[in-house]
Order: C-alpha cells, then structure tokens, then sequence
C-alpha cells in the first residue's frame, strides 16, 4: 500500500508578502494548531528559527516534524556558485530538521511578490534561454542532493515557470526533481491531470492547494496581481474551493507517488481562520488519499 504524509504550510497563520494577513499567534501556537489538525508535518516560513537547537523541541512537543520549505532561488539570472553559498544555512538546517526536500522558487524577475504589477507581467523566456536555465537549475539541483538535501522545483504563478507548456520546456530541458502544486497549475490554465501523466516520474512533493475558480475566472490579469488574486481569495484548502481531490488523488496513486501531501492556502486567516481550516482540509485530503488506496500516517 502506499504511503502518504499529510502536512501544511504556515503561509495560513502569516503571510510573507502581505503583513495584513497574519493571524497574531506565537510560532508554538501555530504549530499546536497543525498538530490539533491531525498533521504530521509543516513547512517552514520566515519566523521559523534556522536552528534545531531552538526549533526542534517546540516541534518535538506538538509531534510535528519538517516536512519542507521555500528558498527563494535566482539562477535565471545568477550564479550557481553564488546560490550554493546563499542557501548553505538552510541547507545544513534541512539536513538536521531530516526535511524531505528545499523547495526552490525562482523569483529573479518574478512578479508573485508586487502587489502592484500585473499578472501578465510575468518574466517570460525562449525555448534557447530555458535550455541554458534548464542547465544550471540541473548543475544546483545536482549539488543540493549531493550533499544531502535534495530540491524540488516549485513552479509559481509570477515566475519564469508559470504554465503548463513552460512547465513541460523545463522538464525537457532540466533533470530536476518536480513539486506539483494543483492550486498554481490550476490558476495558471493548465490540467492537472495531464500534467501529473507526463510528469509524474519526477514528481518528489506535492502541494495539495485548492483555487476557488470564480474567483480565478473573475480576475483582469492586465492590472490584477497575484498578491490582488490573493486578497480576493483565489486560494483555500482542499475540499473548500473547485478542486476534485479525490481524482487528483487517484491519478496520483495510479502512478505510483508516495510521499508528502502538503496544504498551502494562503488566504485572509480573519475570515478563513487557520485552525478551522486546517482541519477541514486535512479531512478531504485523508477521504481522498484513504479512497486512493494510500494508507494516511495518523
């Protein structure tokens, strides 16, 4: 049977990129709520401390392990060499904190930080510039698992690997690892399904993210930003938005991937507070994985 792990992003409690949604609790508060929610991990944020010294008995506590987080890469413009030396910290963390994998975010010419630059000013590429992308994203993801913590590349609305067909060019012209995120795939037009056929092989990380899509559809991406979708609620957790888990789940077990399912909602934690929802996705996506033929860690 396959195995599956359940866990969440802090991006619920606190938002990085828009101060005006975070919810006021402490990080031992936080990560006693993704316990009480039944999950086995969480991924880490920038109020999480780099030290397992001091992050690693408030997770004991709660019985919560690492389970991921975010490094904000600039190979499209970079240096491989100058981004061993800027995600070394995080890496030798990760290693400690026995995380499964960085989650590496291109954000050199990205958009998904400005809240007053449109979507479709996203950092486009030709099919030559991704070949030489592919290239060094490979020569750092190489690195990364060779000394021991692996990346998984997290395609992003905003970024350079925003869609589908730009998904598929980087594939093509990289070996990097793959996480799937159904939210950012959906929001960006593609189809999940499709992308789970051709992909599924390279797949380590999985970022079970639901979109509402009248609140996708409803967007002017000539003056919305991605921080504007946001606002407007175009994410939420699994079971509440348009999503069908269930078949994702499916498609995904057909295929063989075992491993993490980790929900990232970002949304205003005032209407959506993160405790209730956190429980409300972890019981659509244990229905769906337990339907699936995976057995759920408890």
């Amino acid at each position: 049977m396959l195995k599956a792990r359940l866990g969440i992003s802090p991006i619920a409690w606190w938002n990085d990129d828009l101060e005006g949604f975070s919810d006021d609790v402490s990080l031992d508060e936080c990560l006693g709520q993704a316990a009480e929610a039944g999950m086995a991990g969480m991924e880490t944020g920038q109020r999480f401390p780099l030290s397992m010294k001091e992050l690693g008995p408030l997770m004991e506590r709660h019985g919560v392990c690492v389970c991921g987080g975010w490094f904000s890469g600039r190979l499209l413009e970079g240096d491989v060499e100058v981004e061993k030396e800027r995600v070394a910290r995080q890496h030798q963390f990760f290693r400690e904190a026995g995380a499964p994998c960085i989650a590496y975010g291109e954000t050199a010419r990205s958009v998904q930080g400005e809240r007053h630059v449109p979507l479709n000013r996203k950092p486009k590429i030709t099919e030559r510039e991704m070949e030489v992308y592919g290239r060094k994203v490979s020569d750092f993801s190489d690195w990364c698992a060779k000394e021991g913590m692996p990346l998984s590349y997290h395609h992003h609305m905003g970024a350079v690997v925003e869609t589908e067909e730009e998904l598929d060019s980087l594939m093509r012209h990289s070996s990097v690892p793959l996480l799937f995120d159904t939210g950012h795939m959906a929001f960006a037009g593609g189809d999940n399904f499709r992308v789970i056929e051709n992909h599924h092989g390279r797949m380590t990380h999985v970022h079970a993210k639901d979109v509402r899509q009248p609140v996708v559809d409803g967007l002017d991406r000539s003056t919305e930003s991605f921080l504007d979708a946001v606002v407007k609620g175009a994410f939420t957790v699994p079971g509440d938005g348009s999503l069908d888990f269930g078949a994702l789940t499916r498609a995904l077990s057909g295929k063989g991937y075992e491993g993490w399912f980790v929900m990232e909602a970002e949304q205003d934690p005032v209407a959506n507070p993160p405790l209730a929802m956190a429980v409300k996705g972890r019981k659509e996506m244990a229905r769906a994985l337990e339907a699936a033929g995976y057995e759920v860690e408890k």
